[in-house]
Order: structure tokens, then C-alpha cells, then sequence
């Protein structure tokens, strides 16, 4: 197509490149030049119609091939849905047992929480109890540690001597 262009700019400036006839609006113009112009543009016509015809027959090419992919993805959407209808029934049955199961095991979840929140309590207090009875006990020997010391450390009266 831009051939077709170059001419016709090229025919333009030997226009504008002619000798004006004076007192007339008439030009002079290089007829060997203007010919050759339009000779090409003979054949340059012709090849840029037959692209042309060439591009309008693949587009119509390139569409009946759309149109046909969308019928294609038309069928295969509507068996889609048939086969998606047909399916509704198990899914929703699947979703109801799952939701029982779900449910089961959350109740199960609360109850094991339960007797391990009670079982650590349990072993807790039993702590407490042992711990409470080794205070005492580390109490005593405290108290029976600090005496001896004190015991030690104080001076010791000598008695009469032989």
C-alpha cells in the first residue's frame, strides 16, 4: 500500500515541479516522467487490489474458524452444565456427610479438651499436695541446718582445767 502512496506523491510533485503556462492554468509537464508514473501505478493497482482481496479472504477465513471454535465451546459448555446438574445431587450429599462429620468431630475435639483440661488439673493439685509436703520437709532441715551452724559458731565455754 505504500507503494501506491510514493506514486501518487510523485505524480503531486511533478505537478507542483511543472511550468505554468502564462495568463492560463495550464502546465507544463514532463510527459515521459508522467507516464512512467502512471504505468507503475498500473501495476503497483492491481498487486495492492490483490493483497487486498487476499487479507479480506483470510479474515473471512479467520472468522468462520472463530465461529466455529464458539459453537465448539458452546457444546462443550452446555454438556458442561448438563453433566454439572446431574452431579448437584451427589455434591450436595457429599457436602450434608461432610458437614456431619465436621460436626462429630468438633463435639469429639470438645469432649477430649475437656478430660484433658480435668487431667492436667488433677496432676496440678497432686503437685501442689507433693510440693506443699517437701516445703515442710525442706523447712525442717532449713531450720535443723541453721541451728547446727548456730550451734557451731557460738564460742564454747571451756570448763575447769586439770
Amino acid at each position: 500500500m505504500s507503494d501506491i502512496y510514493h506514486l501518487i506523491d510523485r505524480l503531486e510533485r511533478l505537478l507542483n515541479e511543472s511550468w505554468r503556462m502564462p495568463l492560463s492554468a495550464y502546465l507544463v509537464i514532463n510527459e515521459d516522467d508522467f507516464l512512467d508514473v502512471i504505468d507503475q501505478m498500473r501495476t503497483t493497482v492491481p498487486q495492492e487490489v490483490k493483497e487486498g482481496e487476499k487479507i479480506q479472504r483470510e479474515r473471512e477465513r479467520i472468522l468462520a474458524q472463530a465461529d466455529e471454535e464458539a459453537l465448539r465451546v458452546i457444546q462443550i459448555a452446555q454438556e458442561d452444565a448438563v453433566k454439572l446438574t446431574e452431579d448437584h445431587a451427589l455434591i450436595e450429599a457429599a457436602n450434608q456427610r461432610a458437614e456431619t462429620i465436621i460436626q462429630r468431630a468438633q463435639r469429639e475435639a470438645q469432649v477430649l479438651k475437656r478430660d484433658a483440661d480435668e487431667y492436667a488439673r488433677e496432676v496440678l493439685v497432686s503437685l501442689d499436695d507433693q510440693l506443699g509436703t517437701l516445703e515442710d520437709q525442706i523447712a525442717i532441715l532449713l531450720t535443723t541446718v541453721r541451728n547446727g551452724l548456730e550451734t557451731l559458731t557460738q564460742p564454747q565455754e571451756v570448763g575447769p582445767e586439770e
